[in-house]
């Protein structure tokens, strides 16, 4: 992998997997508010979330779908991957001061077609917070 071209398809194979960490701040959580738009007084407004079940603030499920976007643009497939879908289950919240690690598998390649299908997953310590998997469009090296 380079700094500015990640995995060629060529040089990907089935279990290749990689991972972003992040402790996740109060100002993580405004600022991502403010970018998305998602101003949910759930992940903004301390009393608003009080009265949930949650009894506190959650983070974005959307954060934790960034994070898997981390490790996809500068680690797995790396620089240059496009995302082509990503299907996702939130199984837990997120809380503010936790620390999500997002993870890609390699566990499909298809040369033909310059895919990747990578299963996707976000823990909080051992618990799986959500789940899913996502397809890349992959660069072949040139000949």
């Amino acid at each position: 992998m380079h700094d500015l071209h990640g995995y060629y398809l060529e040089d990907l194979e089935v279990g290749m997997s990689d991972m972003f960490a992040k402790t996740i701040t109060d100002a993580d959580v405004c600022l991502f508010a403010g970018i998305s738009g998602d101003t949910n007084p759930v992940h903004i407004n301390d009393d608003y979330a009080k009265t949930t079940p949650f009894e506190k603030r959650i983070v974005h499920g959307m954060f934790s779908a960034a994070l898997i976007s981390t490790v996809a643009g500068t680690k797995l497939p790396g620089p240059g991957a496009i995302y082509i879908d990503q299907q996702i289950k939130f199984r837990a919240p997120v809380f503010i001061g936790d620390t999500a690690k997002a993870s890609i598998t390699v566990e499909e390649i298809d040369l033909r077609r310059k895919r990747v299908k990578c299963k996707t997953d976000v823990h909080v310590g051992d618990k799986l917070v959500a789940t899913g998997s996502a397809t890349f469009m992959v660069d072949k090296r040139d000949a």
